[in-house]
Protein backbone atom coordinates (compact mmCIF):
# COMPACT_ATOMS: atom_id res chain seq x y z
CA UNK A 1 0.00 0.00 0.00
CA UNK A 2 1.61 5.14 3.58
CA UNK A 3 2.39 11.25 6.19
CA UNK A 4 2.40 9.67 9.90
CA UNK A 5 5.58 8.48 12.29
CA UNK A 6 4.33 4.94 11.38
CA UNK A 7 5.92 1.42 12.22
CA UNK A 8 7.52 1.45 8.97
CA UNK A 9 9.09 4.37 9.41
CA UNK A 10 10.37 3.48 13.12
CA UNK A 11 11.84 0.22 11.71
CA UNK A 12 13.89 1.65 9.39
CA UNK A 13 15.89 3.54 12.33
CA UNK A 14 16.33 -0.08 13.28
CA UNK A 15 17.87 -2.20 10.54
CA UNK A 16 16.34 -5.99 9.98
CA UNK A 17 19.80 -7.40 10.20
CA UNK A 18 19.51 -11.43 10.84
CA UNK A 19 18.80 -12.90 14.39
CA UNK A 20 20.85 -15.28 15.27
CA UNK A 21 18.06 -18.30 17.78
CA UNK A 22 19.18 -21.24 19.54
CA UNK A 23 17.08 -24.18 19.44
CA UNK A 24 14.38 -22.77 22.13
CA UNK A 25 13.42 -19.50 19.91
CA UNK A 26 13.06 -21.83 17.20
CA UNK A 27 10.51 -23.76 18.57
CA UNK A 28 8.34 -21.14 19.84
CA UNK A 29 8.99 -19.45 16.11
CA UNK A 30 7.69 -22.83 14.54
CA UNK A 31 5.32 -23.14 17.16
CA UNK A 32 3.50 -19.82 16.39
CA UNK A 33 3.16 -20.49 12.85
CA UNK A 34 1.62 -23.93 13.64
CA UNK A 35 -2.08 -22.94 13.45
CA UNK A 36 -3.76 -22.11 10.49
CA UNK A 37 -5.01 -18.26 11.95
CA UNK A 38 -1.37 -17.36 13.04
CA UNK A 39 0.16 -18.63 9.71
CA UNK A 40 -2.50 -16.60 7.91
CA UNK A 41 -2.07 -13.57 9.79
CA UNK A 42 1.74 -13.94 8.68
CA UNK A 43 1.34 -14.51 5.38
CA UNK A 44 -0.63 -11.18 4.50
CA UNK A 45 1.78 -9.15 6.82
CA UNK A 46 4.71 -10.82 4.75
CA UNK A 47 2.66 -9.96 1.39
CA UNK A 48 2.22 -6.23 2.53
CA UNK A 49 5.84 -5.92 3.59
CA UNK A 50 7.55 -3.46 4.04
CA UNK A 51 3.93 -1.55 5.11
CA UNK A 52 2.00 -2.34 8.49
CA UNK A 53 -0.94 -3.16 8.78
CA UNK A 54 -3.69 -2.39 12.03
CA UNK A 55 -5.42 -5.74 13.69
CA UNK A 56 -8.54 -5.01 12.45
CA UNK A 57 -7.73 -4.75 8.90
CA UNK A 58 -5.48 -8.26 9.35
CA UNK A 59 -8.95 -9.95 11.12
CA UNK A 60 -10.51 -8.83 8.30
CA UNK A 61 -8.52 -10.32 5.41
CA UNK A 62 -8.32 -13.31 7.85
CA UNK A 63 -12.01 -13.40 8.37
CA UNK A 64 -11.76 -14.01 12.29
CA UNK A 65 -12.90 -11.65 15.02
CA UNK A 66 -10.84 -8.39 16.03
CA UNK A 67 -10.08 -9.65 19.51
CA UNK A 68 -8.99 -13.61 18.37
CA UNK A 69 -6.44 -11.85 15.88
CA UNK A 70 -5.08 -10.06 18.72
CA UNK A 71 -4.53 -12.64 20.72
CA UNK A 72 -2.78 -14.31 17.75
CA UNK A 73 -0.78 -11.41 16.93
CA UNK A 74 0.90 -11.23 20.31
CA UNK A 75 2.18 -14.72 19.88
CA UNK A 76 3.87 -14.03 16.57
CA UNK A 77 5.36 -11.07 18.31
CA UNK A 78 6.38 -12.79 21.12
CA UNK A 79 8.26 -15.50 18.74
CA UNK A 80 10.29 -12.49 17.46
CA UNK A 81 8.22 -13.27 13.72
CA UNK A 82 6.08 -9.72 13.67
CA UNK A 83 6.67 -6.39 15.55
CA UNK A 84 4.33 -3.56 16.72
CA UNK A 85 4.11 -0.30 17.36
CA UNK A 86 1.17 2.44 18.61
CA UNK A 87 -0.02 4.14 15.29
CA UNK A 88 -2.21 6.89 16.97
CA UNK A 89 -5.16 5.53 19.21
CA UNK A 90 -4.18 2.04 17.76
CA UNK A 91 -1.57 -0.58 16.84
CA UNK A 92 0.07 -1.33 13.48
CA UNK A 93 1.77 -5.00 12.88
CA UNK A 94 4.50 -5.66 10.32
CA UNK A 95 6.32 -8.54 9.64
CA UNK A 96 9.88 -8.70 11.33
CA UNK A 97 12.18 -10.21 8.27
CA UNK A 98 15.10 -10.14 10.78
CA UNK A 99 13.58 -12.88 12.87
CA UNK A 100 12.19 -15.10 9.52
CA UNK A 101 16.01 -14.91 8.17
CA UNK A 102 17.16 -16.26 12.03
CA UNK A 103 14.19 -18.99 11.73
CA UNK A 104 15.43 -20.56 8.48
CA UNK A 105 18.67 -19.51 9.18
CA UNK A 106 18.51 -21.98 12.38
CA UNK A 107 16.96 -24.75 9.97
CA UNK A 108 19.66 -24.99 7.42
CA UNK A 109 22.87 -23.98 9.44
CA UNK A 110 24.01 -27.91 8.97
CA UNK A 111 22.69 -28.06 5.73
CA UNK A 112 24.68 -29.61 3.12
CA UNK A 113 26.54 -30.88 5.43
CA UNK A 114 27.81 -27.85 7.11
CA UNK A 115 27.96 -26.33 3.79
CA UNK A 116 25.34 -23.97 3.65
CA UNK A 117 26.78 -21.70 0.69
CA UNK A 118 25.85 -24.46 -1.26
CA UNK A 119 22.05 -23.73 -0.69
CA UNK A 120 22.74 -21.55 -3.78
CA UNK A 121 20.17 -18.50 -3.33
CA UNK A 122 18.44 -19.21 -0.08
CA UNK A 123 21.97 -19.01 1.33
CA UNK A 124 22.63 -15.76 -0.19
CA UNK A 125 19.33 -14.23 1.08
CA UNK A 126 20.37 -15.15 4.30
CA UNK A 127 23.86 -14.47 5.08
CA UNK A 128 24.22 -11.30 2.28
CA UNK A 129 23.95 -7.73 2.98
CA UNK A 130 20.59 -7.42 5.23
CA UNK A 131 19.96 -4.06 3.51
CA UNK A 132 20.78 -4.92 0.27
CA UNK A 133 18.11 -7.86 0.72
CA UNK A 134 15.34 -5.39 1.82
CA UNK A 135 15.83 -3.35 -1.18
CA UNK A 136 15.61 -6.12 -3.02
CA UNK A 137 12.29 -7.67 -1.67
CA UNK A 138 10.37 -4.24 -1.16
CA UNK A 139 7.46 -3.55 -3.42
CA UNK A 140 8.01 -0.45 -6.52
CA UNK A 141 7.30 2.77 -5.82
CA UNK A 142 3.62 3.56 -7.04
CA UNK A 143 3.75 7.07 -8.98
CA UNK A 144 0.63 8.99 -8.38
CA UNK A 145 -0.40 12.03 -10.99
CA UNK A 146 -2.43 14.50 -9.44
CA UNK A 147 -4.07 16.87 -11.89
CA UNK A 148 -6.20 20.52 -11.79
CA UNK A 149 -7.39 22.97 -14.05
CA UNK A 150 -4.02 25.65 -13.90
CA UNK A 151 -1.54 23.11 -11.65
CA UNK A 152 -0.41 25.77 -9.72
CA UNK A 153 -2.21 25.62 -6.54
CA UNK A 154 -4.33 22.36 -4.83
CA UNK A 155 -2.03 19.99 -7.18
CA UNK A 156 0.90 21.41 -6.58
CA UNK A 157 -0.04 21.12 -2.93
CA UNK A 158 -0.84 17.64 -3.17
CA UNK A 159 2.08 16.38 -4.84
CA UNK A 160 4.37 18.35 -2.38
CA UNK A 161 2.30 16.27 0.71
CA UNK A 162 2.71 12.82 -1.40
CA UNK A 163 6.54 13.76 -1.71
CA UNK A 164 7.23 14.65 2.15
CA UNK A 165 4.73 11.89 3.65
CA UNK A 166 4.66 9.26 1.06
CA UNK A 167 8.27 8.11 1.71
CA UNK A 168 9.47 5.52 -0.17
CA UNK A 169 6.35 3.95 -1.24
CA UNK A 170 5.34 6.79 -3.59
CA UNK A 171 6.61 9.47 -6.31
CA UNK A 172 4.72 12.34 -6.64
CA UNK A 173 3.77 14.56 -9.85
CA UNK A 174 1.65 17.18 -10.70
CA UNK A 175 0.02 18.95 -13.95
CA UNK A 176 -2.70 20.69 -15.31
CA UNK A 177 -5.28 21.06 -18.46
CA UNK A 178 -4.45 24.78 -18.45
CA UNK A 179 -0.90 24.97 -16.81
CA UNK A 180 -0.37 29.03 -15.21
CA UNK A 181 2.88 30.54 -15.43
CA UNK A 182 3.78 29.51 -12.05
CA UNK A 183 2.03 28.57 -8.75
CA UNK A 184 0.76 30.76 -7.12
CA UNK A 185 3.06 32.68 -4.91
CA UNK A 186 0.79 32.33 -1.88
CA UNK A 187 0.74 28.18 -2.17
CA UNK A 188 4.56 28.44 -2.08
CA UNK A 189 5.21 30.42 0.71
CA UNK A 190 2.17 27.89 2.82
CA UNK A 191 4.45 25.47 1.52
CA UNK A 192 7.63 27.12 2.76
CA UNK A 193 6.42 27.56 6.20
CA UNK A 194 5.23 24.05 6.54
CA UNK A 195 8.40 22.63 5.66
CA UNK A 196 7.81 21.18 2.07
CA UNK A 197 10.53 21.33 -0.29
CA UNK A 198 9.48 23.82 -3.07
CA UNK A 199 12.44 23.67 -5.11
CA UNK A 200 11.16 20.89 -7.80
CA UNK A 201 7.67 22.36 -8.00
CA UNK A 202 6.42 23.90 -11.15
CA UNK A 203 3.09 24.89 -13.69
CA UNK A 204 3.22 22.19 -16.06
CA UNK A 205 0.66 19.87 -19.23
CA UNK A 206 -0.78 17.12 -18.64
CA UNK A 207 0.37 15.65 -21.82
CA UNK A 208 4.04 15.65 -20.40
CA UNK A 209 3.24 12.08 -18.80
CA UNK A 210 1.92 11.15 -22.22
CA UNK A 211 4.74 10.31 -24.06
CA UNK A 212 6.65 7.34 -24.56
CA UNK A 213 9.41 8.56 -21.99
CA UNK A 214 6.87 9.83 -19.28
CA UNK A 215 6.58 7.95 -15.94
CA UNK A 216 4.25 5.47 -16.27
CA UNK A 217 1.45 6.10 -13.70
CA UNK A 218 -0.23 4.23 -11.07
CA UNK A 219 -2.92 6.37 -9.63
CA UNK A 220 -4.15 9.42 -11.64
CA UNK A 221 -6.15 11.77 -9.08
CA UNK A 222 -8.22 14.55 -10.58
CA UNK A 223 -8.69 17.98 -7.95
CA UNK A 224 -10.79 20.07 -10.07
CA UNK A 225 -14.07 21.53 -8.26
CA UNK A 226 -16.62 20.11 -10.79
CA UNK A 227 -19.11 21.66 -8.34
CA UNK A 228 -17.75 25.06 -10.09
CA UNK A 229 -17.82 23.42 -13.83
CA UNK A 230 -14.22 22.66 -13.24
CA UNK A 231 -12.95 19.57 -15.04
CA UNK A 232 -10.07 17.33 -15.54
CA UNK A 233 -8.36 16.00 -18.69
CA UNK A 234 -8.95 11.84 -18.73
CA UNK A 235 -6.15 9.64 -19.05
CA UNK A 236 -8.04 6.38 -19.69
CA UNK A 237 -8.51 3.49 -18.06
CA UNK A 238 -4.84 2.10 -17.64
CA UNK A 239 -4.66 3.82 -14.44
CA UNK A 240 -6.44 4.08 -11.10
CA UNK A 241 -8.62 6.84 -11.87
CA UNK A 242 -10.23 9.06 -8.99
CA UNK A 243 -11.49 12.15 -8.20
CA UNK A 244 -10.95 14.23 -5.10
CA UNK A 245 -12.65 17.85 -6.01
CA UNK A 246 -11.14 20.52 -3.30
CA UNK A 247 -11.77 24.41 -3.95
CA UNK A 248 -9.99 26.53 -5.91
CA UNK A 249 -7.39 28.82 -3.99
CA UNK A 250 -7.27 30.98 -7.08
CA UNK A 251 -10.98 32.07 -6.89
CA UNK A 252 -10.64 32.81 -2.45
CA UNK A 253 -11.42 36.03 -1.57
CA UNK A 254 -11.48 38.42 0.94
CA UNK A 255 -9.36 39.75 3.73
CA UNK A 256 -5.22 38.55 3.81
CA UNK A 257 -6.21 36.36 6.96
CA UNK A 258 -9.25 34.91 6.14
CA UNK A 259 -7.05 33.83 2.67
CA UNK A 260 -4.69 32.07 5.42
CA UNK A 261 -7.73 30.84 6.92
CA UNK A 262 -8.68 29.18 3.81
CA UNK A 263 -5.26 27.88 2.43
CA UNK A 264 -4.71 26.10 5.65
CA UNK A 265 -8.07 24.32 5.72
CA UNK A 266 -7.17 23.40 2.18
CA UNK A 267 -3.69 21.77 3.00
CA UNK A 268 -5.74 20.02 6.34
CA UNK A 269 -8.18 18.37 3.62
CA UNK A 270 -4.96 17.49 1.27
CA UNK A 271 -3.03 16.11 4.26
CA UNK A 272 -5.89 14.34 5.47
CA UNK A 273 -6.77 12.71 2.18
CA UNK A 274 -3.49 11.66 1.37
CA UNK A 275 -2.72 10.12 5.06
CA UNK A 276 -5.75 8.11 4.27
CA UNK A 277 -4.64 7.02 0.84
CA UNK A 278 -0.99 5.92 1.92
CA UNK A 279 -2.23 3.85 4.65
CA UNK A 280 -4.48 1.81 2.40
CA UNK A 281 -3.44 -1.96 2.15
CA UNK A 282 -2.43 -1.60 -1.63
CA UNK A 283 -1.00 -5.57 -1.48
CA UNK A 284 -4.34 -6.89 -0.44
CA UNK A 285 -6.65 -4.72 -2.76
CA UNK A 286 -7.22 -5.77 -6.63
CA UNK A 287 -7.75 -2.79 -9.29
CA UNK A 288 -11.53 -2.52 -8.56
CA UNK A 289 -11.22 -2.34 -4.85
CA UNK A 290 -8.53 0.92 -4.92
CA UNK A 291 -10.71 2.57 -7.32
CA UNK A 292 -13.73 2.05 -4.69
CA UNK A 293 -11.42 3.27 -1.78
CA UNK A 294 -9.69 6.20 -3.37
CA UNK A 295 -13.37 7.53 -4.70
CA UNK A 296 -14.45 6.99 -1.19
CA UNK A 297 -11.12 9.48 0.14
CA UNK A 298 -12.66 12.00 -1.97
CA UNK A 299 -16.34 11.82 -1.34
CA UNK A 300 -16.68 14.91 0.61
CA UNK A 301 -20.37 13.97 1.97
CA UNK A 302 -17.70 10.95 4.04
CA UNK A 303 -17.12 12.13 7.46
CA UNK A 304 -14.25 9.79 7.79
CA UNK A 305 -11.91 12.59 5.97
Amino acid sequence: MAARVSPINAARQRPETSQQIDETRAIEGLGSLAQVTRLGAFRRLIAAHPASLPAGEIARLCDVPHNTMSTHLGILVRAGLVMVAREGRGMNYRANLAGLRGLVGFLMRDCCEGRPELCGDLSRLLSGNPDETEERVMTPAFNVLFLCTHNSARSIMAEAVLEKFGGRKFRAYSAGSDPAGQPLPEVIERLKMLGHDVSKLRCKSWKEFTGPDAPRMDFVIGLCDTVQGQFCPEFGESFINSAWPLPDPAKFTGASSERTTLLNELYGMTRRRIEIFTSLPFTTLDKMALKARLDEIGDSTRSAR
